[in-house]
C-alpha cells in the first residue's frame, strides 16, 4: 500500500491531483486507513496513471468521470467507452487545427519581427504606430464609429 506522496513518486501526479482525482471518484479502489489517510494498491496505482494519461490528453474531468463509470460496469461498456474516445478524438482534432492556425498566425508575425528587424518593414506590429499606417492596411482597421461603417 502506498500513500499519497509514494502514489505521487510513482505517478509523476502532484499530491494535490492525486487528493483531487480520489476526491472526485476517479479512483474507486482507494481505501482508508484507521486515521482515514488514503492508501493506494498498485491498482488505485493504475488508475492514477489512466487518469494522467487522459488528463494529458485534454480530457476534461467529468468525460473522465464517466470514463472510469463505465469502465466499472465492465466489458459491456466498451462500446460507450469507444464511443467517449471517438468524440473526444474529434474534440482533440479540432483543437489540432486551430493550434496549426495559431502556428501559421505566429509564423507570420515572426517573419514580419524579422523583416522589421532588417529594415525590410514598417513597424506594423505596434498599436502606437497604427494611426500613421491606417492607410497601408485599411482592410483590417476598424471602422472609428458606426457612421464610418455607412
Amino acid at each position: 500500500m502506498h500513500t499519497v506522496k509514494e502514489a505521487a513518486q510513482i505517478t509523476g501526479l502532484t499530491e494535490h491531483a492525486i487528493r483531487f482525482y480520489t476526491d472526485k471518484g476517479l479512483v474507486p479502489s482507494v481505501q482508508r486507513n484507521q486515521n482515514n489517510i488514503r492508501m493506494f494498491d498498485e491498482e488505485s496505482i493504475n488508475w492514477l496513471h489512466g487518469i494522467k494519461c487522459l488528463k494529458q490528453s485534454g480530457m476534461p474531468i467529468d468525460i473522465i468521470k464517466m470514463y472510469v463509470d463505465y469502465c466499472l460496469e465492465g466489458d459491456s461498456t466498451i462500446p460507450q467507452r469507444y464511443t467517449l474516445m471517438m468524440e473526444h478524438r474529434e474534440e482533440a482534432l479540432a483543437k489540432f487545427e486551430e493550434a496549426k492556425q495559431h502556428l501559421a498566425h505566429l509564423e507570420e508575425k515572426t517573419a514580419l519581427y524579422q523583416a522589421i528587424m532588417e529594415n525590410r518593414s514598417l513597424d506594423t506590429t505596434n498599436p502606437a504606430n497604427w494611426d500613421r499606417i491606417k492607410h497601408m492596411h485599411g482592410d483590417v482597421f476598424y471602422a472609428s464609429s458606426a457612421g464610418d461603417l455607412l
